[in-house]
């Protein structure tokens, strides 16, 4: 008779709950799911606290509504399946800005992460070199060619173009540069419009018709009373063994399946499992890796990260303008890179006593000395820039509370699909029983995380059912 199958889930992030409520949705009735996390908390950067007596997310914030083809993302079928679909809320404010010049502009419509398909659109930001982006009589990006997306823009439109909108935009996400990121990974559509477009603008213009969108569709959500309650009922719904404060060290093949040490070292629990899902960041994932394929923990590795620190303020009535928030550009010589002003862009967020909350974000990519600072001086620097872009003296904080992840959004250099690509096709050759899933390894946002949870479960579910356990 056919036992059970076994399958430990290493890490309970977004990826790693999406990885356990697929196997419990496809695998068998019988199938046994532990999800190991190292941390006292389930859900990685989906943290929700509480501030001034209100739910206020100290991780991520929202995730987008749509997929790249247009269709639903991953992330809100994940959230009707959960039973949360009644919950989800979108913004009342779509409106930011960018800080330049001392100012806050309109960011301007019409562009793909910054990257305009219409150059008079941005023309109140940045200038454009109009001459640059000529048509050569080729697509611009050969088929199989990954470049940084600082690099290609500057190219073909100038600097102002990339220091005033696209690096500010991708560091928002990305708290990297865009000298530095890979377009593959960090800007999929206009990667694969720059293979067939001889103009960047015209990339951008393909891109943007590929994946159409109607007029006045929300892009982002978020779930009533905060993203906690979508990793709480993805932990219920896998019907899984949930074991917090649970490391595992090492990772070995036995026979045909997998033995976990997990725990301290002078304690260590071994439990042996058929299959094994890594839902971790690319450094713990190489550890693992290591003594079972050294080639793969080398690339997997080698993936580098950004710390951040987000700054949360409860103010007194303050008078902000009517937008989302703003950018900040390097250029601009500021602690902050954006600031979102949560009560405005979230009506469900909005207090009785007029009191606004807003968020300043802390930190880029090859300045974490930043992130070293006492937690009164991110605050205070927070309020002080944030007052000075727009042009007021904020109120006093009546609350506030820093949030610090240390790297935690993954640097996606050019070639960082193929190589991880090539990681994969390794792993399904030589132990298939074996996935990789999360941020580190296909994007950051929640959709990208579920989606590539969802993808190993079916890649362990094919491997088991194959081997016949």
């Amino acid at each position: 008779m056919r036992r059970p199958w076994r399958v430990a889930v290493v890490g309970g992030g977004i990826a790693g709950l999406a990885a356990a409520v697929r196997l419990r949705d496809r695998a068998p009735a019988d199938t046994e799911i532990t999800v190991y996390e190292q941390s006292g908390a389930l859900g990685g950067k989906l943290r929700t606290g509480e501030l001034a007596g209100q739910p206020v997310e100290f991780g991520a914030e929202s995730f987008l509504v749509r997929d790249p083809a247009g269709g639903e993302s991953a992330a809100l079928t994940l959230v009707r399946r959960l039973g949360l679909g009644g919950q989800v809320v979108h913004p009342t404010v779509g409106r930011a800005a960018v800080a330049v010049d001392g100012g806050l502009r309109p960011i301007p419509g019409g562009t793909l992460v910054g990257v305009p398909g219409d150059l008079a659109a941005v023309a109140t930001v940045a200038r454009p070199d109009a001459d640059a982006d000529r048509d050569e009589g080729r697509p611009l990006l050969d088929a199989d060619v990954d470049v940084a997306v600082g690099a290609l823009v500057r190219r073909r439109l100038g600097d102002e173009v990339v220091d005033r909108l696209v690096d500010p935009m991708l560091g928002g996400v990305y708290a990297g540069r865009a000298d530095d990121l890979s377009l593959a990974t960090t800007m999929p559509a206009l990667a694969h419009a720059a293979r067939t477009a001889h103009t960047l603008t015209g990339a951008v213009r393909a891109a943007r018709a590929a994946a159409p969108r109607a007029p006045g569709a929300p892009v982002f959500a978020t779930v009533a009373g905060g993203l906690s309650r979508l990793v709480e009922a993805a932990a219920a719904a896998s019907g899984a063994t949930i074991r917090q404060h649970a490391a595992v060290r090492e990772l070995t093949r036995v026979g045909g399946g997998w033995r976990l040490t997990v725990g301290p070292t002078r304690e260590p629990e071994h439990v042996e499992v058929d299959a094994v899902v890594l839902a971790v960041p690319a450094r713990p994932a190489a550890r693992l890796l290591a003594p079972t394929d050294p080639d793969a923990a080398t690339t997997v590795g080698a993936l580098d990260y950004a710390g951040v620190a987000l700054v949360t303020l409860v103010l007194p009535a303050p008078d902000l303008p009517e937008l989302s928030g703003f950018l900040v550009p390097a250029t601009e010589g500021l602690s902050i890179k954006a600031s979102t002003f949560f009560t405005t862009k979230w009506g469900h967020l909005r207090r009785p006593d007029g009191s606004a909350l807003l968020r300043a974000s802390v930190g880029r990519y090859g300045d974490e000395t930043q992130l070293h600072r006492p937690d009164a001086d991110l605050a205070a620097t927070a309020h002080r820039e944030v007052s000075g872009v727009l042009g007021t003296t904020l109120p006093d904080p009546v609350a506030g509370h820093v949030q610090r992840w240390g790297g935690a959004l993954p640097q996606y250099t050019p070639g960082h699909l193929d190589r991880v690509a090539g990681v994969r096709a390794a792993l399904r050759r030589a132990h298939p029983t074996l996935t990789l899933a999360g941020a580190g390894y296909d994007g950051v946002g929640i959709p990208v995380c579920v989606r590539s949870g969802e993808t190993a479960a079916d890649e362990i579910i094919t491997a088991l059912g194959g081997a016949g356990s």
